[in-house]
């Protein structure tokens, strides 16, 4: 009686064993080259859209430039330039971002500190699954709402307090703009708090330490990278705001510290401007590009502040 061949008994021989590991694995080199390139990919648009946006940015303040004073543009104190003699001094809407975003983050970073500290020292897991999505859900809210939120509410509240106070003003802006990033400051002050190591809260307990003075002495300095991430992120997410200001704050370019005073910021002007029917290509057209360079500008700087700021004082585990 003949013997069955290996492929009818479903044996195999060494080399068809080897020629099938081997196939195997060629297939997974692929599928390993094809997902590392398709994240490569990925990485790379971002890169790409970041260079066409800085490209598009440089190309438009250039020709804008080339027809305004650089000088004139960092010193000159009136932002006119949709008069008919038009004035391109960007220091009114510099210090209108200023004040508002000062104004925002001192609302916002105390009291994201101490929701944060809250959350991670005081709250229990149930209060904390509760209460962090609710918080994070002031994130999902339009800007729009924000800002008729602090133009119809927050302002004829402050107006009861400030009787001098006019309808368009940097103040109540600034309150709202700092309740929209409370999520932002609270929710990665938060996350970096959790990071530190347990045995850090345990030594500050174990010599007498309290709660509070375990959360302020220990783990702030401790998690200071990430709360500083943290703090950076919310000026730029405040830097960057732009309904909330066009609606509460005004439109009017105005240079003044006094966040009681209404004033025009950066993105407010952009917006105005953009609503209109100015043909492209004229310096008031491009004077939107030069006005969101100066706002990338102002973010880069305080991002790279950020950067070695975390950097100095980062803590590894």
């Amino acid at each position: 009686m003949a013997v069955p061949s290996p492929p009818e008994t479903g044996y195999l021989g060494q080399a068809e064993i080897s020629g099938f590991l081997a196939s195997r694995l060629t297939r997974q080199r692929v599928k390993e080259r094809l997902i590392e390139f398709s994240m490569f990919l990925c990485a790379l648009s971002s890169v790409a859209i970041t260079l066409g946006i800085v490209g598009t940015l440089l190309l438009e303040s250039w020709h804008f430039f080339a027809n305004v004073s650089l000088l004139d543009f960092l010193t000159d104190t009136q932002w006119t330039v949709l008069f008919e003699n038009p004035r391109y001094g960007i220091m009114p809407l510099v210090a209108g971002t200023v004040v508002t975003s000062g104004v925002a983050l001192l609302v916002a970073l105390p009291l994201g500190t101490v929701i944060a500290i809250y959350l991670s020292e005081y709250a229990n897991a149930r209060v904390r699954e509760i209460l962090k999505p609710i918080l994070e859900l002031l994130s999902a809210v339009p800007t729009v709402v924000f800002g008729y939120f602090a133009f119809l509410f927050v302002t004829p509240i402050l107006q009861s307090f400030l009787p001098n106070l006019p309808g368009f003003n940097m103040l109540s802006a600034g309150i709202v703009i700092g309740i929209m990033i409370i999520p932002y400051v609270s929710s990665l002050s938060e996350d970096a708090m959790k990071a530190v190591p347990v045995h850090i809260r345990e030594g500050s307990y174990a010599m007498g330490a309290t709660r509070l003075q375990t959360a302020v002495r220990v783990l702030i300095p401790s998690a200071f990278s990430g709360i500083a991430s943290a703090y950076v992120l919310g000026f730029s997410r405040a830097v960057g705001e732009t309904m909330v200001v066009a609606i509460a704050a005004g439109q009017q370019p105005n240079l003044t510290l006094n966040p009681m005073e209404g004033a025009a910021t950066i993105t407010a002007y952009i917006v105005q401007v953009s609503l209109g029917d100015l043909p492209h290509g004229t310096i008031a057209y491009q004077s939107i590009f030069a006005a969101g360079l100066t706002l990338m500008v102002m973010t880069l700087v305080f991002n790279i502040a950020g950067y070695l700021l975390r950097k100095r004082f980062r803590e590894i585990y």
